[in-house]
């Protein structure tokens, strides 16, 4: 193991990544046989964790060196998974997810890297209001291509939720009349914006969002104002007969219902359904990959939702109830990417 970080290390620092990133392969499978010292008998689940997550960091890195930003992205989900609290983590999350053109996930990587650094009591407002320059270019980089809905922030303090809606709701209308076909207000959130230190750091927003298609619009709403998240088009199961006809649901519809859950989640840290539920919406997503035949990206998928999952905890109060929920969607996500089946509480979900 010793050797491997070692001569890893040194063609990292050569800048030959594809080296590096061999050597780093080989350190990671030793760490994953439970060494993180010479002695696996003295290596405990924290130094291991703590080891795998450094092997994975620069992991990421190596292949985004090497101009494979889906692999590096993997392994960007694996780091979080091992060490959640860590900022820079996210923030490597985030520029996988730039790479790959996936903004709005991008920001919401940079979103959560932010709150973790403020909430360590990180002491550099210089990094603090950088982090947050890079969740802002993300945002807006996602609605400058986004051409089937648009987005309104609206200030909120403490007033009625429902009249403040209703405002919010006419305001898009005059300010967006090309996304009128359907308009709704998130109401399970609040939504925060990057704003500098000596700005606004604590203002919270309603989000509204308007579409050009009706029916997107009302699938969007319907998906994300449930108390559990459901996704569209798998209230039954699928079948091979139905295989076709999923692919043409994902190629018409799914891709751009994803795309606008996606924004949501990019300036809501906190969802009022539950701290899972962002997680249920990637399961869903995995679930529809999964019967369109894309065991990979199902795979990849998978693996955000449990980073999201392991991050949760430290960004959030989480209930006893919710805590067990967290842990049974965590053993399901790895069930389902090592093969096994069996009644699971994602199935139970899926049936709702």
């Amino acid at each position: 193991l010793r050797a491997a970080l070692r001569d890893g290390s040194a063609r990292y620092r050569q800048r030959d990544f594809a080296a590096a990133a061999a050597e780093f392969s080989t350190a990671l499978q030793l760490c994953s046989k439970g060494f993180a010292t010479e002695d696996p008998l003295k290596s405990s689940p924290d130094d291991i964790s703590r080891l795998a997550s450094w092997i994975e960091s620069k992991l990421v890195i190596c292949y985004l060196e090497l101009g494979q930003p889906g692999l590096a992205l993997h392994h960007s989900h694996r780091s979080i998974i091992q060490n959640p609290s860590h900022f820079r983590s996210h923030l490597r999350q985030a520029a996988c997810f730039r790479c790959l053109h996936r903004y709005s996930e991008a920001a919401r990587s940079a979103m959560v890297a932010q709150c973790l650094y403020v909430l360590a009591e990180g002491a550099g407002l210089d990094t603090s209001d950088l982090i947050q320059l890079y969740w802002q270019a993300m945002t807006q980089e996602a609605l400058s291509g986004e051409v089937s809905f648009s987005v309104l922030y609206t200030p909120f303090e403490k007033e009625d939720k429902t009249d403040k809606i209703k405002e919010a709701n006419k305001t898009f209308a005059e300010k967006h009349p090309d996304f009128v076909q359907h308009v709704f207000t998130d109401p399970h959130g609040i939504h925060l914006l990057p704003e500098r230190a000596e700005s606004h750091p604590d203002q919270q927003y309603l989000l509204t969002l308007g579409f050009r298609n009706k029916e997107i619009g009302k699938t969007v709403e319907t998906s994300v104002t449930r108390k559990l998240p459901v996704f569209p088009g798998q209230k039954t199961t699928f079948s091979p007969s139905m295989e076709e006809e999923a692919e043409t649901f994902w190629q018409n519809t799914g891709k751009r219902i994803m795309a606008a859950m996606a924004f949501i989640g990019s300036t809501k840290i906190k969802d009022e359904r539950g701290p899972c539920a962002r997680a249920i919406e990637q399961f869903h997503h995995a679930s529809l990959l999964s019967h369109l035949q894309r065991g990979e990206e199902q795979a990849l998928v998978m693996t955000q939702a449990m980073a999201e999952l392991a991050t949760v905890p430290y960004l959030q109060r989480v209930s006893q109830e919710d805590d067990k929920l967290l842990h049974s969607l965590m053993a399901d996500a790895m069930d389902i990417l090592s093969g096994r089946t069996g009644e699971r509480v994602w199935t139970k979900i899926q049936k709702v």
